[in-house]
């Protein structure tokens, strides 16, 4: 039997795993353009390297969307993210991030309507788990732009997310 909180949750949590994977998407056709010594360039000395925003990706999807809205313990070291320098290469970081974003997307898709609702302190903020939610949604879609850029300009070309598409349809009722 359905109920609207049940097809509302289930709703939810199908669009955000879209947009987890959209941005997964952008992020593989983007690293596919990065030679190995480009992982860890960074633009000045104010920017993060793909390698660290990789790292940083990894970490707060396993603090939010892993173990916050899994109600496990919080492990992540982000201080880490930010100050390394090297050491991992493009497909060691590639396979962590993409295991952590696959066992969030698992988290979500198990999140009852109760963890949903749940309000909990994630690095000092106060969410339910949607909230939680949609900052794993929201952040990895910003860092994704981020390298997306940085890929465009080291590489000058588009990368070509919507090749093949008609972008200029209209909306329909």
């Amino acid at each position: 039997m359905s109920t609207p909180d049940l097809d509302f949750s289930k709703e939810f949590k199908a669009q955000a795993i879209f947009r987890i994977d959209e941005s997964v998407r952008m992020l593989t056709k983007s690293l596919e353009l990065l030679r190995e010594e480009e992982i860890w360039k960074r633009p000045n000395n104010s920017s993060n390297s793909v390698g660290n925003l990789l790292l940083h990706l990894s970490g707060n999807i396993e603090q939010y969307g892993i173990a916050s809205l899994g109600e496990i313990v919080d492990k992540r070291e982000r201080e880490l993210e930010f100050n390394t320098h090297g050491g991992y290469t493009k497909e060691v970081l590639w396979n962590q991030f993409i295991a952590t974003v696959d066992k969030a997307k698992k988290t979500i898709s198990q999140a009852s309507v109760a963890q949903l609702m749940k309000e909990r302190e994630v690095q000092g903020f106060t969410f339910s788990g949607i909230g939680v939610v949609l900052h794993v949604v929201e952040h990895l879609s910003y860092h994704t732009g981020q390298i997306a850029y940085w890929v465009k300009i080291l590489k000058d070309q588009d990368l070509g997310f919507y090749d093949g598409m008609d972008l200029t349809i209209k909306n329909k009722d």
